[in-house]
């Protein structure tokens, strides 16, 4: 006879348009091939992103790769301690703003580079299995950022994705983590640096951007059927998507639910 918890679980699952399977929003990662060296708080040089992007009227073809989980347009960024995305001098697209560290045994490096993925241009950058400061590597993250050039309709036009397969660590142990938890936890977002932003709920909030916290990255989605995949739009040179809603905020909409203090790192 069929077990009454189970048939209602899979229709749950089915109401959901979900599964309990892992986030796999990382595509194509073997695209991009340049590798920043295992370091802590690097960030590359200037490097081209292949096109011209319009982000809120200024003109960008390269940027700088940081090591701590995003990108920046005007000069490298080495802070480690996150900050709020919202109201900061410094244009970046940062999928994961936190300590990240590739010097331990078994941390993955950050790869980047220019590439065509479905017949246009694209730039990304993968932070895959990548451990978090001091050189720790019990917990790992994977994320990614692909740009992609949309001069088919308007010159300097682009999309931007921000991708998560797992996100088990927040903080590093310079930015008052315990074993990758607590202290000034990351945050998510991206700014032009001069008054357009947005910062993804649960940043910079202990616990809650972890897989299986109450904002989980790898649980929502915006503009895509795919966990953890968000797609962001650029047109004119502004954004122009909706706030992504929080998974938990659609579940409940089912029914179905009832700057903090710097320390000195020590290398």
């Amino acid at each position: 006879m069929t077990n009454p918890m189970k048939k209602l679980s899979i229709v749950l699952l089915i109401a959901l348009g979900t599964t309990t399977a892992h986030a796999a929003a990382i595509h194509d990662s073997s695209l991009f091939t340049n590798t920043l060296a295992a370091n802590d708080d690097g960030s590359t040089g200037l490097v081209s992103i292949g096109f011209s992007l319009n982000f809120y009227g200024n003109a960008y073809s390269s940027l700088y790769v940081n090591n701590n989980g995003n990108t920046t347009f005007t000069g490298p960024l080495g802070t480690y301690t996150p900050f709020g995305i919202t109201g900061v001098s410094t244009p970046m697209l940062a999928p994961f703003f936190a300590d990240v560290d590739t010097r331990g045994t078994g941390s993955g490096l950050v790869q980047y580079g220019q590439s065509t993925l479905g017949g246009r241009n694209v730039f990304g950058v993968n932070w895959i299995d990548v451990g978090y400061y001091g050189a720790r590597t019990d917990k790992l993250n994977s994320f990614q950022l692909i740009i992609t050039e949309r001069s088919d309709i308007a010159l300097g036009d682009f999309d931007f994705e921000f991708n998560y397969d797992t996100i088990q660590w927040e903080t590093g142990e310079a930015s008052g983590g315990v074993n990758g938890l607590g202290g000034t936890s990351a945050a998510a977002g991206w700014t032009n640096g001069s008054g357009a932003s947005f910062q993804f709920a649960g940043s910079l909030v202990n616990g809650a951007l972890l897989d299986g916290g109450p904002n989980a990255l790898v649980s929502g989605s915006l503009n895509s059927q795919t966990a953890g995949q968000y797609l962001f739009s650029v047109r004119s040179g502004q954004v122009v998507n909706p706030v992504p809603e929080p998974a938990t905020l659609a579940l409940l909409g089912l029914g179905l639910a009832g700057l903090a203090a710097r320390r000195r790192k020590v290398a």
